[in-house]
C-alpha cells in the first residue's frame, strides 16, 4: 500500500517527485524518501513520519539531478523508521530501489545473501531487492546490463510487487517492474514518470499506460522500452486521461473527505445520466430496458445464485446489494469478505455470478478471490463456468483486465482515505445491477420498476437538500461528541449496512470505538452497552421496520442513552422519540441508505476534525490495500 514515483526527463526531479509524492500520501505515510543520480552517483534522502519532514531535509540541499524515484510507505515489514524507509540501496551504493508489495521470500533471499556477507541496514524485505540486482551488474555495466540484472532479480523473487531502480552506473535508465501491483508510466515532452496511481501523474501528463503484470519497462530520455519478463520487446499504446489538476485539489474545503461528501449530488448525476435511458416510461417503453450497463446476455442470463466479494466500506455497499438483488431481483445473494473467501470459499453452485467490489480496482484480497475463483471454475462445464462482474471506480485498474465486464461506477479520484463518494456510487451501481437483472427476469412490475426510476432521479436534489440544510446543524452537533468514546448504531432491513457503514466512517476517521448492530439485535447482548455515555444513532426511515427501529430506539433511551435520529422530515413520531434529529428527505425506502449515509458521514467527519485529527489520512490507514 505504498506509493512509488519515478522522473526521468529536464527538469528537476526532486520537484517533480515530492509533488508526486503529496498526491499520494493517502498510499501511506510512516515514512518517505527519494533517490536522485548525479555525477555519478546516488543520493538518497529519508525521513520518517509525514512527508513534510522530508520536505524539509531537502530544502537543505541544491540537487539539479533530473532522475529519481520517490516512495512514501505504509509499513508491512519492519517498524516505520528512518532507516526502514524507501528507497533501499546495496552495500555499494551503485543500486535505489523502491517498492509496493509484499517479497514472500526475503527471508530466505536475506539469509543466504548474508551467508555471502552482505550487510543489511534495515529489516524490511525490499533491501533484498538492491542486494540482489548490485550482484548481477558488472562492475563496468553496457547498454542492456541493467535491464538484464533487474530481469534475473525478479525471477528471483516471490510475491506481488511493484519496483522503481535506479543505478548510478546507468544515469540515463529508470527501470519499473510490475507484478500484481499497480503501476503506471506517464508520457511527457522530453520527460517520462511512473507512479503507482495516476493522481501523481495529472499535473503533468494526460497520457498514460497502465503496466500489466509480469512486464518490465525502462525509461530514458529518448523513450519508453517496455518488456516481459523474458525481455521479449512488446508494442503498446497509452491512453487519454480526462482528469485535470484541479480533479485532485481541495477547492477551498479544509480536507478532500468533505470535497468529496460534497461531490455526491454530481456523482450521482453522472451514474444516471451514464447507466439511465433518458424519458424511459413504462406504458410506452415497455420492450427496452430502462437500465443500459452494457451487460452481454451470456453474464447475466440465467443466473440462479450471486456470490460478492468485498473488503471495508465496499462490503457494507455490497450488503445493501444483497439486500435489492433479492428483493428486486429475486436471486438469492452472499456477501463474503474476500480476505475470508480467499481460505474458505463458499460451495460451487450452478449457474453463479461473482462480483469483486472494490474502489480502487486494485485491493489485494479481492483480486486473489476472484483469481482464485476463475481458477477452481477453470475447466469446468456449464453451469459451474466462472462468471465475474467487477464494480470499481478505476477503469484502468487490475480488476477491469481480470473480470467479463465492470460497472464503473463515475466516482472520479477519492483522496480522502475514508470512503465516502465512492460508497454512493457503489450504491448506484447495485441499484442498476438490481434494477436491469429484475427487469430481465420480469420480477418488478413496469409501474415500480419506473417509480424506483424516477426516486432514483430526484436523489441528487435530495442529498444537495441534505448538505445545504444540516451541514451546519451537524457540525454544531459534533461538538458535543468531542470526547466521546464509543458509540451504537442502528439500523434494520435496507439500511442495517449503513448503520455498519456509520460506525466504521467514526471509527477510521475519529478513533472512537464505534459498532453497528441490526436494531432488533441490541435486546440478544449489545444493550449491556448501553449507559449515559453511549449514544446511539438509529435510522428510522419510513418503510416497511420504521416502527420496528423506533421501538428498538426506546429500548436504548431506556438505559439513558443519548438517542440520534436520521428519519425522514415529515416524521412527527420519531421527534417525540429522539433527543436529537438529522432530517433527510422523504424517499421510497427502498432508496434511503442514499439519502440516510449522507448526514453520518457529516457526523463522522466534523467530530473527528474537531477532536483535530488528520480527516484524510488517518493512522494505520491506506486508501488502497494492494497487500494482503
Amino acid at each position: 500500500m505504498c506509493g512509488i514515483v519515478g522522473y526521468i526527463g529536464t527538469q528537476t526531479a526532486t520537484d517533480i517527485l515530492v509533488s508526486g509524492l503529496e498526491r499520494l500520501e493517502y498510499r501511506g505515510y510512516d515514512s518517505a524518501g527519494v533517490a536522485t543520480v548525479l555525477e555519478g552517483k546516488l543520493h538518497c534522502v529519508r525521513a520518517k513520519g509525514k512527508l513534510y519532514n522530508l520536505r524539509e531535509k531537502l530544502e537543505r540541499e541544491v540537487n539539479p539531478s533530473q532522475i529519481g524515484i520517490g516512495h512514501t510507505r505504509w509499513a508491512t515489514h519492519g517498524k516505520p523508521e528512518e532507516h526502514n524507509a524507501h528507497p533501499h540501496r546495496d552495500s555499494q551504493q551503485r543500486v535505489a530501489v523502491v517498492q509496493n508489495g509484499i517479497i514472500e521470500n526475503h527471508q530466505e533471499l536475506r539469509e543466504e545473501l548474508i551467508d555471502q556477507g552482505v550487510e543489511f541496514a534495515s529489516e524490511t524485505d525490499t533491501e533484498v531487492i538492491p542486494h540482489l540486482i548490485a550482484q548481477y551488474l558488472p562492475e563496468t555495466p553496457g547498454y542492456d546490463d541493467f535491464l538484464i540484472a533487474v530481469q534475473k532479480t525478479i525471477h528471483r523473487l516471490k510475491g506481488s510487487f511493484a519496483i522503481a531502480v535506479l543505478c548510478a552506473d546507468c544515469p540515463d535508465e529508470l527501470i519499473v517492474v510490475r507484478n500484481q501491483a499497480p503501476l503506471i508510466i506517464g508520457f511527457g515532452q522530453g520527460e517520462f514518470f511512473c507512479a503507482s496511481d495516476v493522481t501523481a501523474l495529472v499535473p503533468h501528463t494526460h497520457a498514460v499506460l497502465s503496466m500489466e503484470n509480469g512486464e518490465i519497462a525502462r525509461l530514458t530520455p529518448l523513450g519508453v522500452e517496455i518488456y516481459d519478463f523474458s525481455l521479449n520487446r512488446l508494442r503498446k499504446l497509452p491512453r487519454t486521461l480526462d482528469w485535470t489538476a484541479t480533479t485532485v485539489e481541495k477547492q477551498g474545503f479544509r480536507h478532500f473527505m468533505l470535497k468529496e461528501i460534497y461531490e455526491q449530488p454530481s456523482v450521482v448525476r453522472s451514474c444516471l445520466e451514464t447507466y439511465l435511458q433518458p424519458n424511459w416510461h413504462a406504458q410506452t417503453n415497455a420492450d427496452i430496458s430502462p437500465i443500459d450497463l452494457g451487460l452481454a446476455s451470456e453474464l447475466c442470463e440465467n443466473v440462479d445464485y450471486i456470490q460478492i466479494v468485498a473488503c471495508g466500506t465496499s462490503w457494507n455497499a455490497s450488503m445493501v446489494g444483497k439486500y435489492l438483488l433479492e428483493q428486486l431481483a429475486g436471486i438469492p445473494t452472499m456477501v463474503q469478505y474476500a480476505s475470508e473467501f480467499r481460505y474458505a470459499p463458499a460451495p460451487m453452485l450452478p449457474n453463479t455470478l461473482t462480483i469483486g467490489v472494490t474502489q480502487s480496482g486494485e485491493t489485494a484480497d479481492t483480486l486473489a478471490a476472484l483469481e482464485m475463483e476463475k481458477q477452481r471454475k477453470m475447466g469446468l462445464e456449464s453451469p459451474y463456468d466462472a462468471r465475474i462482474l467487477g464494480i470499481t471506480n478505476r477503469p484502468e485498474s487490475t480488476l477491469a483486465h481480470m473480470v467479463d465486464r465492470i460497472i464503473n461506477t463515475q466516482a472520479g479520484i477519492e483522496i480522502g482515505v475514508a470512503a465516502t463518494k465512492s460508497f454512493t456510487a457503489q450504491l448506484m451501481g447495485f441499484y442498476f445491477l438490481a434494477l436491469e437483472l429484475a427487469y430481465r427476469r420480469k420480477n418488478l412490475a413496469l409501474d415500480k420498476l419506473e417509480g424506483l426510476i424516477k426516486g432514483l432521479r430526484e436523489l441528487p436534489a435530495q442529498i444537495e437538500l441534505i448538505l445545504e440544510k444540516q451541514g451546519q446543524q451537524i457540525e454544531e452537533l459534533a461538538h458535543e461528541f468531542a470526547d466521546t468514546q464509543d458509540f451504537i448504531f442502528l439500523g434494520r432491513g435496507i439500511n442495517f449496512p449503513i448503520a455498519l457503514e456509520g460506525a466504521l466512517k467514526l471509527k477510521e476517521i475519529s478513533y472512537i470505538h464505534a459498532e453497528g448492530y441490526p436494531a432488533g439485535e441490541m435486546k440478544h447482548g449489545p444493550i449491556a452497552l448501553l449507559d449515559a455515555k453511549v449514544p446511539v444513532v438509529a435510522i428510522a426511515m419510513p418503510g416497511l421496520v420504521h416502527d420496528k427501529v423506533l421501538s428498538n430506539a426506546q429500548e436504548a433511551k431506556a438505559r439513558d442513552a443519548r438517542l440520534i435520529g436520521v428519519t425522514s422530515i415529515d416524521d412527527s413520531e420519531a421527534r417525540s422519540t429522539f433527543d436529537d434529529l438529522l432530517f433527510v428527505p422523504h424517499v421510497d425506502e427502498l432508496l434511503s441508505p442514499i439519502i440516510a449515509v449522507v448526514p453520518l458521514q457529516l457526523l463522522a467527519y466534523h467530530i473527528a476534525a474537531r477532536r483535530g485529527l488528520d480527516v484524510d489520512q488517518p493512522r494505520n490507514l491506506a486508501k488502497s490495500v494492494t497487500v494482503e
